[in-house]
């Protein structure tokens, strides 16, 4: 899939390339233009399925959910506000709220059941969780890329406390699809993770 073909505002070409841009930038690990197609690709996946969310707003808020990535907290919310800035004159002042919402919903992934939109994008930013394992592991690799500036035992206790906030989730994905399809080799890849993290912290 060519991301570009999944973008919803045909007269804003710039905005899209600028978005672009940002995932390619070679200082990126795993939140690059793969991770992106494969968000698409998974929102495409729920629609075929019978998912049912608003197009326009979550496919530009998977464009905007990690615009803006340099391993900080605060990421999320810069690449919101980026959302809120760039999008004005583009789309409805509801839809612009709607893809800045979304956006910051990708920090905690907890959307409530009613949130068809941030249910669909909660579950495709999520599925890589649920990948083979030749891409978990290429996953896992590449997020030690983005955090090459931490040591060892920094990024292997911030990982861990990472994925056990994820393994304590009651449910990591809300689509009934996803769960169906995901939810078990999510949780498989993330106690296998965790088990190779507790050998070096330990």
């Amino acid at each position: 899939m060519d991301p570009a073909d999944q973008w919803p505002l045909p007269d804003a070409p710039e905005l899209r390339d600028a978005l672009h841009a940002a995932y390619a930038d070679p200082s990126r690990g795993y939140h690059d233009v793969q991770h992106l197609t494969e968000v698409l690709r998974r929102l495409s996946e729920l629609a075929r399925a019978g998912v049912v969310y608003d197009p326009v707003p979550v496919l530009l808020a998977a464009w905007f959910h990690d615009a803006v990535y340099d391993g900080e907290r605060d990421a999320e919310e810069r690449s919101a506000a980026w959302a809120e800035d760039a999008l004005v004159g583009l789309v409805e002042d509801q839809v612009r709220a709607e893809v800045a919402r979304l956006v910051r919903l990708t920090e905690t992934h907890d959307p409530a059941d009613v949130d068809a939109n941030g249910c669909a994008l909660s579950d495709a930013d999520l599925a890589i969780l649920a990948a083979g394992a030749e891409r978990y592991a290429a996953y896992a690799a590449a997020v030690r890329v983005e955090y090459a500036h931490l040591d060892d035992a920094t990024f292997h206790a911030g990982r861990a406390q990472v994925l056990q906030g994820l393994a304590a989730k009651e449910r990591l994905f809300r689509t009934p699809y996803a769960r169906e399809r995901w939810e078990s080799a999510a949780r498989a890849n993330l106690e296998q993770e965790l088990a190779d993290l507790s050998t070096l912290i330990d």
